[in-house]
């Protein structure tokens, strides 16, 4: 007997999701080794749900910073374009549940699955807008930046994490400052490792009044501090975290740990001249760390 077109639809529907997410998949494992190494930490959906975010948010990202400077060279009016037309999409597919953009559509299906909120793709797409138009940051544009370039992804991926659990509001606020505080302390370490990139190639300086030219090291250890405060912060919310999750969490915090204190060792005149990295045999030895339990501080 023939089976009916509705569920035809919905195995067309399913096999569509399932190439989507394997592009998204493809994605992280191009783009970040170390994201991606701690991924595989979670359990599933999870997993798959925070790979479509990061999907999407890498493909914003090459608008502004990557790959579309290739071919559009210096033009930030059509890099604007297509920002803008990568954020219309996305809230489309979120609304619809479908995309003929492969990425967007993974991230939509995480989204109506996990009822991520709207607000937090609107603070991310005006931090990348910004990446468009600014070059210089006070303080107050700076926390705006870092709180929708990052700390709403770790909005978004800590939703992911609890969003069909029972938390008290006590327990919720905790788990939100913990994943705001990891995020930000995230984009500081990488802001920190490419200080001269972003200067020299992009001619902008995320840190307000710090550049390559007054860069210190004052500055640098009042820094490395302000990082080490987010990431004592986040280590708080981390027994909270469900046991599905814990283990990716606790990866990521110990390897940007460890990459600030690679910083904090690194006298500034050589940090603005050279990338902080961890070694991969590194990387091993913080997964098991995770793998057996062992916590942050």
């Amino acid at each position: 007997m023939p089976k009916p077109q509705e569920e035809l639809d919905q195995q067309s529907l399913a096999r569509y999701t399932q190439a989507a997410t394997r592009a998204s998949r493809e994605v992280i494992a191009s783009y970040s080794t170390s994201f991606g190494w701690a991924t595989k930490l979670l359990k599933q959906p999870i997993r798959t749900q925070v790979q479509n975010i990061y999907g999407l948010v890498r493909v914003a990202d090459e608008i502004v910073d990557g790959a579309a400077a290739g071919a559009l060279g210096n033009d930030r009016l059509e890099a604007t374009l297509q920002l803008d037309k990568l954020e219309q999409e996305t809230y489309k597919a979120m609304q619809l549940g479908f995309s003929t953009n492969l990425i967007v559509h993974a991230f939509a299906v995480t989204a109506r699955e996990t009822d991520l909120d709207r607000k937090h793709l609107e603070a991310f797409y005006h931090s990348m807008r910004m990446d468009l138009n600014k070059t210089r940051y006070d303080h107050k544009s700076f926390s705006t930046y870092v709180y929708g370039s990052a700390e709403v992804i770790g909005l978004m991926c800590l939703q992911t994490f609890i969003h069909d659990k029972e938390f008290s509001l006590e327990q919720r606020e905790t788990l939100r400052k913990g994943a705001q505080a990891l995020g930000a302390a995230f984009q500081k370490v990488n802001f920190l490792r490419d200080l001269a990139a972003d200067f020299e190639q992009l001619g902008r300086s995320y840190f307000p009044l710090v550049n390559v030219n007054n860069f210190n090291e004052e500055t640098k250890v009042a820094l490395v501090q302000d990082i080490s405060d987010d990431l004592a912060l986040s280590a708080k919310s981390i027994k909270l975290i469900p046991k599905s999750a814990r283990k990716a969490v606790v990866a990521a915090q110990l390897l940007f740990a460890e990459l600030n204190d690679k910083i904090s060792a690194t006298p500034a005149e050589e940090l603005i001249k050279t990338r902080i990295r961890v070694s991969n045999s590194k990387k091993i030895l913080i997964l098991l760390k995770a793998l057996i339990g062992v916590t942050p501080k």
